[in-house]
């Protein structure tokens, strides 16, 4: 009797238990969310740094030490020294290995963190080739070296006049992260916000000082400048800080912050913070007037303190808790109407803001109207639109739901028949769209493509009703495919900002070459990954993938599925956004001519 198969055989045997770290190492993906290679600021080299920076701020936040020393060498190894507490000497060794370890379960010693989970620093020593840390306390030290998560050696010792606080030093695992490197304009950026959320703490980047005098009301200003309609205005009290102003833009742009960490998405604060400035000039200006009206073209920032936050997902970027609300609209109201009384000026200005905004309001809303009424002569479905069936609306099965944009039908017609019907959705534009560049938000609605676009993501009311966790991007890696990648980001910058601030636009990335025999294909996204895999498959054959519809649905399915290859598209200041437009999209400047003329290489 022949043996049965043991392929697929499943008894003790198969049964793994891993330690923690091991755990991390497996599924860094839980811990860190996506690796990356740091050409986006949200790979996990930054998340390492993060968590380390983070313990540091905490100290900061609980009154000990003002100073936090971070430095990154060319091979991306990072050191950083606070000088805080110091972790005990008697407990580090299972401060950075041992999950669920740490004192900030003790609201006595860690009243406001964001890292409440135990596991930060643990995830760092794990996904680190070298990872040492060293603590201060009294003039005495403790220090352990580990590498991948298991020690390699334990010292202590005396540090005369050495002050309280920690040290760390890393380096992330290459093969973890693979082939990576560190930008260093986010890393600044990152500390920039640090400094900001954080006045009176100086930090020192690679020798470089980041100091804010103002707070939450410099991250604002270096966000919009002085493009304002009035001068920015600030208020704090114990437990939140904030600012706020208006610019010509559409729109609500919003930079919220819950102990430190940046959410994306809002939250409860937000909402509480947007309830609380409606309140507040209402209450000033003894009118009625509609929340639209008054914060279209609004650039605010708020930061609050919670004692235990909820977060709606892993990666932090939404706060849940609803026990928070009366006291942040209160604190707000009240901050409003304090800055209206002491500033006549701004308090004009605003005023005649809010009144302009409801006539082109009630213009636009005769266009809107019209549009939709053209709309359903056409057809009951939007044009071009291959729909998903969950969207944001429907809550946990509409997460990561994305909308692809593509030109044409040549390119949606690979992805239509390997697409998850349930989270992707397809619209086709039937080429390049008109550019919008300097035009009045009337002409978006007379336009029927873009109109159909509106309709397709739902914004064409208000962009919270976006349908969509994420609005992909899905052009050819050619000149026509990059200009209506540009066609379609001036829309979105013109238009909806805050889509492009919160992180919800991206870039699909595909890939370039094909390289195979007849035992093995690889997929290209750059000329360097072609020539590694010219040089490691013999025999090859190379193809050019020249627009999307050249792949087969069959092979693009790998390209839109678990490893798909998104870039958000970021700002890196608000008030960068107008001159960008004007030089890409704006008259054909002397400037431009010479800008292509040096870069057409």
């Amino acid at each position: 009797m022949a043996e049965k198969s043991t392929k697929n055989h499943y008894d003790e045997s198969k049964i793994q238990t891993l330690s923690p770290l091991e755990h991390i190492r497996l599924r860094s993906g839980m811990y860190i969310g996506r690796l990356g290679d740091g050409s986006n600021q949200n790979d996990g080299i930054y998340i390492l740094l993060k968590e380390i920076v983070d313990n540091s701020i905490d100290e900061f936040i609980m009154g000990n030490g003002k100073r936090i020393d971070i430095d990154i060498d060319d091979k991306g190894f990072v050191k950083c020294r606070d000088y805080g507490r110091g972790i005990p000497l008697g407990k580090i060794v299972d401060c950075v290995s041992i999950i669920n370890t740490g004192a900030k379960y003790d609201n006595d010693v860690f009243q406001y963190s964001v890292g409440l989970n135990g596991v930060g620093t643990k995830a760092v020593n794990a996904l680190s080739q070298h990872f040492l840390v060293r603590s201060f306390r009294e003039e005495k030290f403790s220090e352990a070296i580990f590498s991948r998560g298991k020690i390699i050696s334990e010292k202590k010792g005396s540090a005369p006049g050495e002050k309280d606080g920690t040290y760390f030093e890393f380096l992330p695992d290459s093969e973890i992260f693979g082939d990576w490197e560190y930008s260093f304009e986010y890393i600044e950026q990152r500390v920039w916000n640090y400094a900001c959320l954080n006045k009176g703490l100086k930090l020192y980047f690679n020798k470089q000082k980041f100091e804010s005098k103002r707070g939450i009301e410099d991250l604002l200003y270096s966000e919009v400048g002085d493009d304002t309609l009035y001068e920015i205005g600030y208020c704090t009290g114990d437990k939140i800080e904030f600012a706020f102003t208006h610019t010509g833009n559409y729109g609500e742009t919003y930079f919220s912050f819950v102990n430190g960490q940046f959410t994306s998405d809002g939250g409860s604060h937000l909402s509480a913070f947007r309830e609380g400035y409606l309140k507040g000039v209402n209450d000033f200006y003894k009118k009625s007037f509609s929340g639209v009206d008054i914060r279209d073209g609004i650039a605010g920032a708020v930061a609050v303190k919670v004692k235990d936050p909820v977060f709606e997902s892993q990666t932090k970027n939404k706060l849940g808790n609803s026990d928070i609300r009366a006291w942040i609209v209160n604190e707000v109201k009240a901050g409003i109407v304090d800055f209206l009384h002491k500033n006549q000026e701004a308090a004009d200005k605003l005023l005649d803001k809010i009144i302009n905004n409801e006539k082109l309001r009630k213009e636009l809303n005769a266009v809107k109207k019209e549009a939709k009424a053209a709309a359903k002569k056409i057809s009951i479905k939007i044009p071009k639109l291959k729909d998903c069936k969950n969207h944001v609306q429907d809550g946990e099965k509409g997460e990561g739901s994305m909308i692809f944009l593509t030109e044409g039908d040549s390119a949606s017609g690979s992805m239509v028949s390997c697409r998850d019907v349930y989270k992707q959705a397809i619209f086709s534009l039937r080429g390049k769209i008109q550019n919008v560049y300097g035009k009045g938000r009337a002409a978006i609605y007379k336009n029927e493509e873009l109109f159909n676009l509106m309709m397709a993501l739902g914004i064409e009311n208000d962009v919270e009703n976006l349908r969509y966790s994420k609005i992909v991007i899905a052009t050819d890696a050619d000149f026509d495919g990059f200009h209506i990648r540009n066609l379609l980001l001036n829309f979105f910058l013109s238009y909806f900002e805050e889509l492009v601030v919160s992180e919800k636009i991206f870039i699909l990335e595909t890939p370039l070459f094909r390289v195979r025999n007849k035992k093995e294909t690889r997929y290209c996204y750059t000329e360097k990954e072609r020539d590694k895999a010219l040089k490691e498959i013999s025999h090859p054959e190379v193809t050019r993938f020249k627009g999307l519809g050249e792949i087969s649905p069959k092979e693009f399915g790998q390209f839109i599925g678990e490893d798909i290859k998104l870039v958000p598209v970021l700002v890196k200041s608000l008030k960068s956004i107008p001159e960008t437009l004007e030089f890409f999209m704006g008259k054909n400047t002397p400037q431009r001519r010479d800008y292509i003329m040096e870069n057409l290489i």
